[in-house]
């Protein structure tokens, strides 16, 4: 969006903020309001506090009814190019706070849930533990597999889940995240395991928004159901594949 469209937003929000719902009697009060809603999103999302809306409407009245404006058009472009890049200062702020504090937590969260029973650490910081042990095969990064799984933040929010789909899912072992590809490769077709992934093994500082945030340590609960040229056999069409792959087979697939 330009610096134009932010302040023509932030005025049209302004003006009808002031509305009554009994006000809008005409198709162009509802066409106006309507539009407002719809900016004042935007406007929302950019945050109100360093600027005077009282201000933006002056300037929209003034523009409109072609008088004299108050500020030089190189004021204006001065004035909005550094306010830009004071929002862009704040933001980036705003995110490496939240990747500091997700990776403190992930790692208080590792650092206990590896002294619980029954709950192991590979190598690589990986955690997981035995729900159900299988009796089938093992699969290998070349095989592709069938899984039901729930992915859920630390918090308990469940951002993708196979079994609320009612559906398993079939792809291949590399196209998910690292600590999908070492974790399926430790379980026997019709296992059922946790686990428990710390950010550097999942979708690391970028995160995978709007669902999983930055440097978020995130548990699955995975159950490998089929192995190999069985699994294979039960894949879906690529479309369908899309949209009950778990987070990296979805960006993988959507690269194609």
């Amino acid at each position: 969006m330009t610096n134009r469209k932010i302040l023509l937003t932030a005025a049209i929000a302004a003006v009808v903020g002031s509305v009554q719902a009994a006000d809008l009697k005409t198709d162009a009060d509802k066409v106006g309001y309507a539009l407002g809603v719809d900016m004042g999103t935007t406007v929302k999302e950019i945050g109100t506090k360093n600027i005077n809306l009282d201000a933006i409407v002056a300037g929209l009245k003034d523009a409109a009814e072609g008088k004299e404006l108050a500020m030089k058009r190189e004021e204006m472009d001065q004035t909005m190019k550094s306010f830009a890049e004071a929002r862009m200062k704040e933001m980036q702020a705003q995110f490496e706070k939240e990747i500091a504090a997700n990776a403190e937590a992930g790692k208080k969260f590792l650092d206990e849930n590896g002294k619980k029973d029954g709950v192991k650490t590979t190598a690589t910081g990986l955690q997981y533990k035995v729900e159900k042990e299988g009796k089938g095969a093992k699969p290998t990064k070349s095989d592709s597999v069938t899984v039901h799984y729930e992915g859920r933040l630390l918090d308990g929010t469940v951002f993708d889940s196979s079994y609320e789909r009612k559906e398993p899912v079939t792809f291949k072992v590399t196209d998910v995240i690292p600590g999908w590809v070492e974790g399926l490769q430790l379980m026997n077709e019709g296992s059922k395991y946790t686990l428990y992934i710390p950010s550097t093994l999942a979708y690391g500082e970028t995160g995978a928004p709007p669902s999983i945030p930055p440097n978020a340590t995130l548990t699955f609960d995975v159950e490998l159901i089929k192995v190999g040229e069985a699994a294979k056999a039960e894949e879906k069409p690529a479309d369908a594949k899309a949209e009950a792959k778990p987070e990296e087979a979805k960006k993988e697939e959507a690269k194609k």
